[in-house]
């Protein structure tokens, strides 16, 4: 953080709301309100690509000018914001009215630990880093492909798929991966197929085997419900991740094989 961001940060930590979100009936988190600027609203949801078609929510949602600006501008079919503060939610509620935009804008009060989003395709959040990290597993729950796009704090060691500045102030997305891990079997034309796959976020590695002949490799790549690899052979596989059901293309020797894999039951 810069100094003149630290000096932001320190002014609006005493100046600013605090809402406190609690991680677990131990934990609290204090996450002062620090308004995003306009132009990094509608920075964050330019690099998230919202659309007619998106759901977004945004967690800590303040005066509630992120999903105002989502349905305002981008035409969102629904923005919901969750906020602690009970005169944050009241103060966000009037500006969806005054944007006109309250038919397809909420606010609730709730702690973000405890809330429901599941349903969200954007999820926008100013929060800090540790309360990114904790609600990590959360997001990685979400559907794949769902974007998330957060205002100054990074997610830990779960590096970006993109990011950005917008005056001095940086933006990162991540785009929720498919979970992949486990044992994949196919059988085609009475070869077996099976792939062994371990997986941190976006990234995969494991095994390949194909018939008797089995083949590390580690350059996996998970973006969205699309999972690609390249082993030596070459082999190259491309599939798309449905559940437990993975349908695509095994290229090996030059000949491509169409597979459906299965994961293993649990």
């Amino acid at each position: 953080m810069t100094s003149r961001a630290l000096i932001t940060a320190l002014c609006a930590l005493i100046a600013a709301p605090v809402a406190a979100f609690a991680a677990s009936k131990d934990v609290y988190f204090d996450v002062p309100y620090v308004a995003t600027p306009p132009a990094v609203v509608e920075g964050m949801l330019k690099l998230a690509g919202v659309g007619p078609n998106d759901v977004v929510y945004d967690l800590g949602s303040g005066d509630g000018r992120i999903v105002i600006a989502a349905a305002r501008d981008f035409k969102v079919k629904k923005g919901i914001g969750i906020d602690l503060d009970p005169e944050l939610v009241t103060l966000a509620t009037k500006n969806a009215q005054a944007a006109g935009v309250a038919d397809r804008v909420s606010f609730t009060r709730g702690d973000i630990f405890k809330m429901d989003f599941k349903d969200a395709t954007v999820l926008t959040l100013y929060l800090l880093p540790d309360v990114n990290v904790t609600l990590r597993p959360r997001i990685l729950d979400l559907a794949p492909g769902t974007r998330v796009v957060s205002h100054a704090f990074n997610m830990g060691d779960w590096v970006p798929d993109g990011a950005g500045s917008i005056d001095m102030r940086r933006i990162y997305l991540w785009i929720v991966p498919a979970k992949v891990q486990g044992g994949w079997t196919a059988t085609v034309g009475g070869v077996p197929y099976r792939l062994d796959l371990t997986q941190q976020y976006q990234n995969a590695g494991g095994k390949v085997k194909v018939g008797p002949k089995e083949t590390a490799f580690e350059m996996g790549i998970v973006k969205s419900d699309v999972f690609t690899f390249t082993a030596a052979g070459p082999i190259t596989f491309e599939g798309k991740v449905a559940g437990d059901t993975m349908t695509g293309t095994l290229t090996a020797g030059g000949r491509r094989t169409p597979l459906t894999l299965t994961r293993d039951a649990k």
